[in-house]
């Protein structure tokens, strides 16, 4: 079992500050007992952890619903809080699960640059300490990052991409929140496999923040240029659908003789439009893997036993091919 060092009296934020989204405990007796204690539980008492999230939309609510169905199946009380994507609040929220005297903390943060305070809170309260989905840029040995590697999905979307569009044409970036780690290597990704490509090029890169509002005024603005655009390669599966929302109200098809639009996450409005001939390739990214295997390297942490700092969950290339495999 970890030691813990004591706590700090931490001040927490106002409740106000914290937004609630979801919480669930499950008895600490009986069957919930046993099932902790058999995948590395206490069977002195539930175990109680604590995770913050910067906002629960489509996708980061999977992964939040993975945490709660790993967490119920170990029979582990299980707060989960939203940040309002401030980094600040977040803090307070870590803070205040420190001083409720959680067992472990699960972190998916608002900016990755900024993660440093609350790991330092965390260890300086000896609290097991797990982040999940956006990799901490400056994220210490011994504090564990579930995820996916997002390199890779920038490149398996992109290939894709340039295989269809028989790897010429013009290409604009659709970028997530360049304080993310997730949209700095997701854009590195298909810069690298266009920069393979002779025949094709960047021509331009805007943050759409991960939205789709803003992935369609973006793309509203680039086509209102005039600029040739063959190939969107958009970082999510929001900004991607803002992108197609753009282009089918300016009367351009969606496939290799117009513009052919990928995004990343396999969300089911992705896979919708998709199944409608609009979006030509996603990424899946496993939400509920990540999630589940966020609190259970947690429950493992507090066991004492040993987590590898990076604990992969792959991406899988989604097509019109084998979509079903997905929906």
């Amino acid at each position: 079992m970890i030691k813990r060092r004591g706590l700090k009296a931490l001040a927490g934020f106002a409740a106000t500050a914290v937004l609630l989204v979801g919480c669930s405990s499950t008895d600490g007796g009986g069957s919930s007992t046993d099932s902790a204690s058999a995948d590395g539980g206490s069977a002195g008492g539930s175990i109680k952890i604590g995770a913050t999230f910067p906002i629960l939309d489509q996708f980061l609510q999977k992964v939040a619903d993975g945490m709660q169905a790993k967490a119920d199946e170990l029979g582990v009380e299980l707060n989960i809080v939203a940040a309002q994507e401030k980094a600040d609040v977040q803090l307070g929220q870590v803070e205040n699960f420190i001083s409720e005297g959680v067992d472990a903390i699960l972190v998916v943060p608002v900016d990755t640059d900024a993660a440093g305070p609350m790991t330092q809170a965390a260890q300086d309260a000896g609290i097991p300490l797990v982040y999940v989905n956006r990799r901490p840029s400056d994220l210490p040995s011994g504090v564990p990052y579930v995820g996916s590697d997002s390199l890779v999905s920038g490149t398996l979307e992109m290939t894709e991409l340039a295989k269809l569009a028989g790897g010429k044409g013009n290409v604009v970036i659709l970028q997530g929140d360049p304080a993310n780690e997730a949209a700095v290597l997701r854009t590195k990704g298909c810069q690298d496999v266009v920069d393979k490509n002779p025949d094709m090029e960047v021509t331009k890169v805007q943050a759409g923040n991960w939205y789709r509002e803003e992935g369609q005024s973006i793309m509203e603005n680039w086509l209102q240029s005039g600029d040739q655009i063959n190939v969107v390669c958009a970082n999510n599966d929001e900004m991607a659908l803002g992108a197609i929302n753009a282009i089918k109200a300016a009367g351009i098809s969606l496939d290799a003789s117009g513009i052919l639009v990928g995004g990343v996450d396999a969300t089911s409005d992705a896979l919708a439009a998709m199944a409608a001939g609009d979006l030509a390739v996603t990424v899946f990214q496993d939400a509920s893997g990540q999630g589940g295997g966020g609190v259970q390297a947690a429950v493992d942490l507090i066991n004492g036993k040993t987590v590898e700092d990076y604990v992969d969950i792959p991406y899988q290339l989604v097509t019109p091919d084998n979509m079903a495999d997905f929906q």
